[in-house]
């Protein structure tokens, strides 16, 4: 059984059909990356996954229990965390303050600073500013923060949206990197991403996404050979 499924899900923006039977799956271990153009509807999939937009039909299963209709704060609880486009971290409170932040539910406070202890671990240039405030950071310091903040939850499902927006290449390979790294400790990854090239090359699996429906999905390695996704991801003639 995948962990999670998306079966046949149809969203709105009002009258605007923003996904048009939307299917995948995300198997426990793998890092699936979801790949498209600007407006294909990416984030509104992973919107849709985590409850913040209802779907007008179809189903997401996570876990085996159906969750689309359960309100976005029950998804932490279940296993559930994001990053978000745009990073989304506490411009006001300081590193440390936004990793606490991240573990919000949970008790064990020696574990939790042991988490912490272990996202400095991850990304060095954090604990070098763990009392600086979150908002003066670079971009690429708010792109380690949002990860690491979503993994002081302890989920059992990342999912990433668009992590290496506006970031330096040298930044964005510090990031992929990280997501390898965490993949290989046991962490499954939804990743949602406009540079394909560098997600299929850590992905298991693909899908590829236009106007709101799935028109290819294969093994990543596959999808990186592929004539289509090539000329119009990878920028391949």
């Amino acid at each position: 059984m995948p962990l999670l499924e998306v079966n046949d899900v149809h969203a709105y923006y009002g009258n605007i059909h923003a996904l048009k039977g939307v299917s995948l799956t995300v198997e426990k271990g793998e890092i699936v990356t979801l790949i498209g153009g600007n407006g294909a509807g990416k984030t509104t999939t992973l919107r849709t996954i985590t409850g913040l937009m209802r779907p007008r039909d179809g189903r997401v299963m996570f876990d085996g229990e159906e969750v689309a209709k359960l309100p976005a704060h029950d998804w932490v609880s279940r296993g559930i965390a994001m990053v978000p486009e745009g990073r989304g971290v506490f411009a006001r409170l300081t590193v440390e303050e936004n990793l606490e932040m991240g573990a919000y539910h949970r008790k064990d406070k020696a574990g939790i600073k042991a988490d912490i202890e272990k996202s400095y671990q991850m990304f060095p240039r954090l604990g070098e500013r763990r009392t600086q405030l979150a908002g003066t950071m670079s971009g690429g310091e708010q792109q380690m923060l949002a990860v690491t903040r979503a993994l002081m939850s302890k989920p059992r499902l990342l999912l990433m949206d668009e992590p290496s927006m506006g970031l330096a290449p040298v930044l964005v390979d510090v990031i992929f990197e990280a997501i390898e790294t965490i993949n290989q400790e046991g962490m499954t990854i939804l990743l949602v991403e406009q540079n394909a090239h560098m997600a299929l090359q850590v992905a298991n699996r693909g899908y590829v996404l236009q106007t709101g429906q799935i028109v290819l999905t294969d093994k990543a390695a596959v999808l990186q050979k592929d004539p289509t996704v090539q000329k119009a991801y990878l920028g391949i003639e």
